[in-house]
């Protein structure tokens, strides 16, 4: 916590000002707090129909296990009907003179219909009674009418004998849904890796400093618990004692352990690599940042988006047209005068317009690219501001805290005559050791990173004007131009104008001097303190401008010297790029709807309360998973990383998976244009015909061939790329 010393020297403009205190948790408390990530989870808390496959939640057996025993007794059943099928054995000229041959058929082939074709069967019923039709509807229409036919010959009333493509018909259905339903649940695994990142138990320090073994879901806010090297944390928390390696890829996606001390924020999952720690429990349960992702998760990948609606609708346009070419293809094989031909051809065209691939076209695509996404950090909330990054042309991001890393950083030193960098590092180092100021524990920071080790006495507080205290038996002071008027300090020609060009730009700027007595006092180094900017953002700034973002855009309350600095380092172009400078926080969503009033389509990037508004206003709002839960709440995707370089990852995530509905779709529709006329015969003349069986081989063909496009999208690069 600050204290009261935070003005201690003498600065109040915003270049030096302490940055807003943020909420390093990524948790998303929404409203709807659906299942939690939790240990709960263990249990079965997460469902596996949290993500419901367009056209398949309503037929029982969405586990792939059903399916695959389906399939592979259906499969034991089908081989002795195509064996002893009369046509079977005429193309291959062979013969079986075995007794009850006939009934091999209509006894195997009943139990494969009603065994194997069930959950189609139970599909269509609930199509009907929803009054939705689609593709369990068109199935069972064709299993049914198959089925049928076959009976009826099979008691000499007709002469059709439809059973070995019955089966092989179920059979192969069965197949496609099984690799479905096993693509779907691989994509849905994202949930269950969630949770089981979670440990089953935790080490609670008791009240007399020992240890006890609890299970994780009896945790509690306020209880301290023992993280030991290798071990998971087991909820969100401060580390109270102890420093360590933590690998929070699972958050971050980011594979390189980062260093955690006393008073940094973990979350439940994040595994201690070197070295155990001690770590107070602050939220616990659905609470927790990994339930939070959990539910961003569920959220996105139930959500559809426009080009889901246009599925839905093709699949409900399709059953109209699949009956009624059905329907015409009976009665003109009728009217011709072929009534066996008029059946084929008819339960064909049934085959053929199942619209399998058409209903795994998009949910597959949203259940893929909503897992890789969560893998690499980036967490989508609305399917929508997904499928819009595409279309993004600017980007605007918010300063502090997102192109910089929001903490002061020593970014110059400028000496007298005598003094060497380092040992002024070291002196102004333990002069503002026992100093709570932002700006002092930059400095001490960078004296540390370097191991510029020196002893202090003597500390004392000048409010509002700086510090001094006795380093190797003299007396140095740290402050601002407050200190240096009280002291009367001389100052060197030099240093005076280094220091003038570091305050030209917006730099905070503080002095040593050595105290020889009151009213004797000199300056002998200067140090430049500015908000950092992280090295990787001008990578992000590079990479989207070569993803073709026109424009790149920078908003910040700073003063104008500062923000136009910060561009310049980050490599901003002129007459392309835009700052908008010394904004209030109210005004930063005006800032968006001028950009919009100019027909740009804007991806704002923030990650503070202030940038709510701006966010929710964008055509995107991007949330630094490291922000805010106001900011978070108010994007359609959230960064788990600080890095920015993760919005280009967005771009490719939306430009691939838009890519992958559309060429899914048109695969789709294009399949059923060309397959539903050659399955009513229309080439029949030329000696072109499909059996039900070959309809059903080249259907779910299609259906792989959906499936196989979709996987292609891991290969699309989400983590930053340097």
């Amino acid at each position: 916590m600050m204290s009261e010393d935070h003005n201690d020297h003498g600065f109040r403009d915003s270049a030096v000002m302490s940055p807003q205190g943020r909420d390093q948790s990524i948790r998303a408390n929404t409203q709807d707090t659906q299942t939690s990530v939790s240990h709960a989870a263990h249990a079965g808390a997460v469902s596996h129909d949290a993500v419901h496959h367009a056209g398949h939640d309503k037929h029982a057996g969405h586990d792939p296990e059903v399916f695959r025993r389906k399939f592979w007794l259906s499969l034991a059943l089908t081989v002795p009907i195509v064996a002893t099928s009369h046509m079977i054995m005429d193309w291959f000229g062979y013969t079986l003179d075995l007794p009850g041959l006939s009934w091999v058929g209509p006894v195997l082939g009943t139990a494969v219909f009603f065994y194997g074709g069930w959950p189609f069967l139970a599909g269509a019923v609930t199509e009907v009674r929803d009054r939705a039709p689609g593709m369990m509807l068109l199935i069972s229409m064709a299993i049914t009418v198959a089925y049928t036919a076959s009976l009826v010959t099979s008691f000499g009333w007709f002469d059709l004998d439809f059973w070995w493509e019955l089966a092989a018909l179920v059979t192969i259905m069965l197949l496609g849904h099984w690799q479905e339903m096993k693509a779907i649940g691989q994509a849905q695994g994202a949930l269950a890796a969630l949770a089981a990142l979670l440990p089953d138990d935790a080490e609670r320090v008791t009240a007399d400093g020992g240890v006890e073994r609890v299970a994780v879901d009896v945790l509690t806010v306020g209880d301290t618990v023992l993280v030991r090297s290798g071990g998971r944390v087991p909820a969100d928390g401060r580390i109270v004692d102890g420093t360590a390696e933590l690998d929070e890829s699972m958050i971050t996606g980011e594979s390189r352990p980062v260093s955690r001390g006393p008073g940094d924020r973990v979350v439940a999952g994040t595994v201690a690599t070197d070295s155990a720690i001690r770590v107070r429990v602050d939220a616990v349960g659905e609470n927790t940042a990994l339930a939070g992702i959990g539910r961003l998760v569920a959220q996105a990948q139930a959500a559809g988006g426009r080009a889901q609606v246009l599925a839905d609708r093709f699949a409900a346009m399709l059953f109209y047209i699949a009956t009624a070419a059905a329907l015409v293809t009976f009665v003109v094989w009728w009217a011709i005068g072929d009534v066996d031909q008029a059946v084929v051809r008819t339960v064909t065209v049934l085959v053929i317009a199942c619209p399998h691939a058409l209903g795994l076209a998009i949910p597959l695509v949203i259940a893929l690219s909503t897992a890789l996404s969560a893998k690499a950090g980036i967490l989508v909330k609305d399917r929508l501001a997904l499928e819009r990054m595409r279309t993004v042309d600017a980007v605007l991001f918010d300063k502090t805290g997102t192109l910089t890393k929001g903490a002061h950083a020593v970014t110059g030193t400028a000496v007298t005559r005598g003094f060497s960098q380092d040992e002024a590092l070291r002196i102004a180092g333990a002069v503002e050791a026992d100093s709570e100021h932002p700006l002092a524990r930059a400095l001490t920071a960078v004296a540390h990173e370097r191991e510029l080790h020196a002893a202090a006495t003597g500390f004392r507080s000048l409010t509002g004007r700086g510090v001094q205290a006795v380093v190797d038996g003299d007396t140095y002071a740290v402050g601002g131009p407050a200190l240096l008027r009280e002291l009367g300090a001389s100052m060197p020609d030099d240093l005076r104008a280094v220091a003038q060009q570091w305050s030209g730009r917006g730099a905070a700027v503080l002095h040593l001097l050595r105290v020889q007595e009151p009213g004797e006092a000199s300056v002998i180094a200067v140090f430049a303190l500015e908000d950092e900017v992280r090295p990787e953002a001008r990578e992000a700034i590079a990479q989207l401008r070569a993803a073709g973002i026109g424009k790149i855009v920078m908003i910040t309350g700073d003063a104008r010297p500062v923000a136009e600095a910060v561009a310049a380092d980050l490599g901003f172009v002129a007459g392309a790029d835009e700052v908008f400078a010394e904004v209030l926080p109210a005004d930063k969503d005006r800032a968006v709807a001028e950009l919009q009033a100019r027909g740009l389509r804007v991806g704002m990037v923030g990650d503070g309360v202030n940038d709510a508004p701006a966010l929710a206003r964008a055509d995107v709002g991007l949330a630094i998973g490291a922000g805010t839960d106001v900011a978070i709440e108010s994007a359609g995707v959230v960064l788990a990383s600080s890095d920015p370089r993760a919005v280009t990852g967005v771009i490719r995530l939306s430009k691939a998976s838009y890519r992958k509905m559309i060429q899914n779709l048109a695969w789709a529709a294009g399949y059923n244009v060309l397959a539903i006329p050659l399955a009513a015969g229309v080439l029949a003349f030329a000696g072109i015909t499909l059996s039900p069986a070959a309809g059903a081989v080249l259907m779910s063909a299609s259906t792989i061939v959906v499936a196989l496009n979709a996987q292609l999208l891991r290969r699309v690069h989400l983590t930053p790329q340097a």
